[in-house]
């Protein structure tokens, strides 16, 4: 018998007739044997719905009353799922995230997890209980309810999962598993099987919608085995694996890309680290995640930087650095929204040599031009303007991932 948590995202509970196929879900699994403790999210559409109320009373609405609004989809959504167990001939309990002690910091809206005191939890399931956890959402030290950001149910799952030392975690979803791009995008795109830890990490972290790039960093840092199955039609999906000879030797395993990027240029200021240090303490002091830098030196006297940051954060940084252009002492600031990053991830670029310059003769052939270009042991991501952005995810998959198996 195994001890499983279960994550159902907003499409899979998005009707009552897709509760019930969760219901089904979840008692086949109690039925086979094992112990089981679900996390939801709100039913599809529920947060964007309530957010455009919030957005009727005020178009930048309070950050802590945002939460303590859009926290109730989860509340909704776990207690029908219960009933719907109950209906069944099973227990089953919905508990929201203060009833399971998920303590987080107070960054209302994307607030991240701390602790979990799993005994309220723990009690559930010897008593023979399915626990049906409200996701997305805390509690922080002075007990105002938090949120985790857009996908945070995913991580919800996992840390719970580490709580409660779960032998697996199983993200269930709309598609069926991690794909070597968005198939949508490119029809050859394939399903893996299985994927490491740090392909998974590099490729969340790059644009791959399918997991919660802050759950992955959970499943890392705690050593939970992970699952993406899709609740539509479940099978075997695919396995997050932390075992790297225990998978095919590719070069490279997938195609991310992010349409959300934006490009901020600070040009003309004086050459010494410290210009660039304060720029990025503004940045950090006011909560915007720097993606991509890239720094082009004058013959030493003056120095441009480019910053990519999400489309979300943008504006903010935009008004924030232009504030500072005088203390800067920058010549010009200036910013781009028409661009898109996109990236070949493997563990093979690793031990093989050659790999960039088959990524970048595969954008010449298209005539597609790189603004930036940022690189690790296991990856190779450029920006690029955007309306090229489909031709590019094309051409670096039959490149790597159709010609070449």
């Amino acid at each position: 018998m195994a001890l499983i948590v279960q994550k159902y995202g907003g499409t899979s509970v998005g009707s009552i007739e897709r509760i019930e196929a969760v219901a089904d879900l979840v008692v086949k699994t109690r039925q086979q044997g094992h112990q089981v403790v679900v996390v939801l999210s709100a039913m599809s559409g529920e947060t964007n719905r309530l957010i455009n109320l919030a957005k009727q009373i005020d178009t930048r609405p309070s950050s802590r009353e945002l939460d303590v609004l859009i926290s109730t989809g989860e509340q909704v959504s776990v207690s029908l799922l219960a009933m719907a167990i109950i209906k069944r001939g099973h227990s089953a309990v919905s508990l929201l995230a203060d009833q399971v002690n998920i303590q987080t910091d107070n960054m209302f809206g994307k607030a991240r997890i701390e602790d979990i005191a799993a005994t309220r939890l723990k009690h559930e399931l010897e008593h023979n209980r399915i626990a049906i956890i409200a996701g997305f959402q805390g509690r922080d030290v002075e007990g105002n309810i938090t949120t985790l950001g857009r996908g945070g149910t995913d991580t919800s799952a996992v840390e719970i999962a580490a709580a409660i030392k779960a032998d697996e975690c199983q993200i269930y979803t709309d598609v069926d598993g991690v794909y070597t791009t968005d198939p949508r995008v490119e029809p050859n795109a394939r399903r893996m099987s299985q994927v490491t830890f740090a392909e998974m990490l590099e490729m969340a972290s790059l644009g791959a919608k399918v997991l919660h790039i802050r759950s992955v960093e959970a499943a890392g840092k705690h050593n939970v085995p992970l699952r993406v199955l899709s609740s539509f039609n479940p099978d075997e999906g695919t396995l997050i694996s932390f075992e790297e000879n225990d998978m095919p030797s590719k070069v490279v395993s997938g195609i991310a890309f992010n349409r959300d990027e934006c490009l901020i240029k600070v040009q003309g200021m004086p050459s010494g680290t410290q210009y660039l240090s304060k720029i990025l303490k503004l940045f950090a002091d006011n909560g915007v995640e720097i993606d991509m830098i890239n720094q082009d030196n004058h013959n030493f006297e003056k120095i441009d930087y480019a910053f990519t940051m999400h489309s979300n954060d943008y504006l903010q940084a935009l008004e924030l650095i232009t504030e500072q252009q005088a203390q800067l002492s920058a010549d010009n600031i200036s910013g781009l929204t028409t661009v898109a990053k996109v990236s070949a991830v493997g563990m093979g670029m690793k031990s093989h040599s050659g790999v960039a310059s088959l990524f970048f003769d595969a954008l010449a052939q298209e005539n597609i031009n790189v603004v930036l270009v940022s690189t690790s042991e296991i990856k190779i991501s450029v920006l690029i303007d955007e309306k090229y952005l489909e031709l590019a995810i094309r051409a670096l998959h039959k490149t790597f991932l159709t010609e070449n198996e």
